[in-house]
């Protein structure tokens, strides 16, 4: 946890002559109870903070570890079409999401990388729209098109006409061949419910939120880590 420095000093208190050892174990505990030892962990937090991330990970992965394991059917069966990559791909990626988030957008050509260069791995997506009325018309209308099998041709199309509005969705709706009438019926109202639910259990602070496996990762956090998540994922279904 440290370069050997703070370790080896307290290492020295507990090692002593033979005659001195009951003095050197007795300088140990008052340096422990001076508050020795606390100085030593912060020290090798700051020149390590990798340790603090580490941990936060670590408290994470147990907090939602219930959740996700009671869940993991709700978060990985999609609905209707909603979804790309391998159809029964060893990995599933799922992305919490919302038309309306730069940060989502900003994420579009990671996920587009991650499928192009893994036959594996699946991508389910979840409607999350959290940012105003234009992103939850623009959610219907994405369930809509996936209910008819065109989910991919109508979030694509959505991204490229732009953020939410009644002239993006309808651009987006005919390019994908969709009705422009936002849908509303029991079933895509249960699904945007269910969806708000896992993603609050899931401790979403926005968006996306990306579950692969057992990690819970908020926000656009890139390549590397959706990557070194996936490899994880793997490596713990070949167990």
């Amino acid at each position: 946890m440290s370069d050997g420095k703070g370790s080896s000093g307290l290492g020295t208190l507990l090692v002593g002559a033979a005659g001195g050892a009951i003095a050197t174990v007795a300088l140990a505990i008052a340096a422990v109870q001076g508050g020795w030892a606390d100085q030593i962990v912060r020290k090798a937090m700051l020149e390590n903070p990798t340790i603090l991330v580490e941990t936060a990970d670590a408290l994470r992965e147990n907090q939602f570890a219930p959740v996700l394991a009671a869940n993991r059917a709700a978060l990985e069966t999609p609905f209707g079409s909603s979804w790309q990559g391998a159809r029964d791909g060893d990995v599933t990626l799922v992305e919490f999401y919302d038309y309306a988030c730069g940060y989502c957008k900003a994420s579009l050509p990671v996920v587009a990388r991650l499928v192009k260069e893994d036959p594996k791995l699946r991508v389910v997506y979840r409607e999350f729209p959290i940012l105003g009325p234009e992103s939850e018309l623009a959610a219907r209308m994405a369930l809509g098109a996936s209910k008819a099998g065109r989910f991919m041709a109508f979030h694509d199309a959505l991204y490229d006409a732009g953020r939410p509005s009644q002239a993006t969705l309808a651009k987006a709706a005919a390019a994908a061949g969709v009705p422009a009438a936002v849908p509303s019926s029991p079933e895509i109202d249960g699904e945007l419910r269910k969806n708000f639910q896992l993603a609050q259990q899931l401790g979403a602070t926005g968006t996306p939120l990306f579950i692969v496996g057992d990690k819970v990762l908020n926000g656009a956090v890139g390549y590397d880590a959706l990557k070194e998540a996936i490899a994880a994922a793997r490596a713990a279904n070949a167990k």
